[in-house]
């Protein structure tokens, strides 16, 4: 009972994914009003496929996209983590993939470096392959 109390490897992914999915939803609204109500929309529309509007709306998809990855992520971690191997690091990989979106949304915004959308990405994609590879490796039991 005590060492379950820390273990969160899987809860804190669902409820971070939720929360940044929420997050980035409401983004959306800000994008949906940027496009058809702003003073200004025009200019917004016809730079759709380029700068700020383009780098912003893959903040939004990737955002939620990686939200979704770790809900998923987190729940199977919750139910396989005793048949699975290295589930703190696939946790913690994941979680910090969603420096991927948060990055691209710094940059524009804040002009930081992109780093961060480089580390999440990467991050991201390392716990997707790793859980894949511990999926498919995982013992199975026979009924």
């Amino acid at each position: 009972m005590f060492t379950n109390m820390y273990v969160m490897e899987g809860k804190n992914n669902i409820a971070i994914g939720f929360l940044t999915m929420g997050f980035f939803m409401a983004f959306g609204f800000l994008l949906i009003y940027l496009r058809d109500f702003a003073p200004g929309k025009e200019e917004w529309i016809n730079s759709y496929s380029s700068g700020k509007h383009f780098e912003v709306r893959l903040a939004h998809v990737h955002g939620n996209l990686f939200a979704f990855l770790n809900v998923v992520i987190g729940y199977l971690l919750l139910h396989f983590k005793d048949k699975l191997k290295n589930v703190k690091i696939i946790s913690w990989l994941a979680l910090i993939g969603i420096l991927m979106p948060l990055g691209i949304l710094a940059e524009v915004y804040l002009g930081f470096n992109p780093v961060f959308v480089l580390i999440g990405a990467l991050s991201m994609t390392v716990a997707v392959v790793w859980l894949g590879i511990s999926f498919y490796k995982m013992k199975t039991t026979k009924n």
